[in-house]
């Protein structure tokens, strides 16, 4: 079953209904953005998300420094990581990594330390989807996520496109860029009822 990670919440109420709607992934936003949290908001809210749902916290060319406060502070269980990465950044990191692959229309996969791979839009967040025949994910090391533009009309096609590991919607589930808990459940919906992960 392709799991769900619904991202850019800043709510107890958004967190509640994506939990209850069975999001596997929860995802902060500490880059700079209209959904940004800071440490102590994030803090808060990991606070009403069970061990079997992962932490997620996402950044924009981050230092490992503030990796591992972030970690350490809200209790992580993975990190998401954009933009212009150090070597380094993935190595003996406390918890898993995902590296961020803005799809442009070279459809370059990179070689990656980290333990998933994203692919999103070029502009990460813009509701845009990207050219999903520009991927070729045959020869993936590792697991990965589909993200850039993903809703509940579009997310059965991407599934059967990519048969990813998980989804990851942000814009797809708000209304007025306020996350809209029906289209949460809706999105979770689609993906757990009845889509396997076999093409």
């Amino acid at each position: 079953m392709t799991k769900v990670k619904i991202c850019g919440l800043s709510t107890k109420e958004a967190v509640a209904t994506a939990v209850s709607a069975g999001a596997d992934y929860i995802g902060f936003v500490f880059a700079p953005s209209k959904r940004q949290v800071t440490l102590d908001q994030a803090s808060e809210l990991a606070k009403l998300i069970p061990a079997d749902v992962k932490k997620v916290g996402v950044f924009v060319s981050p230092s490992r420094t503030q990796l591992l406060e972030v970690i350490e502070k809200v209790g992580l269980d993975l990190v998401q990581v954009h933009g212009q990465i150090a070597d380094d950044v993935f190595e003996d990191l406390p918890c898993d990594s995902i590296q961020a692959v803005q799809v442009d229309g070279e459809g370059h996969v990179p070689n990656s330390q980290a333990d998933y791979l994203l692919f999103d839009a070029p502009v990460a967040g813009s509701g845009q989807t990207f050219d999903w025949g520009r991927v070729d994910t045959t020869e993936l090391a590792q697991p990965f996520f589909i993200a850039g533009g993903l809703n509940e009309d579009n997310v059965a096609r991407a599934i059967q496109h990519f048969s990813p590991f998980a989804v990851d919607v942000s814009s797809g589930v708000e209304t007025d860029g306020q996350k809209d808990h029906e289209k949460i459940r809706r999105f979770i919906e689609r993906v757990k009822n009845g889509i396997s992960r076999t093409k």
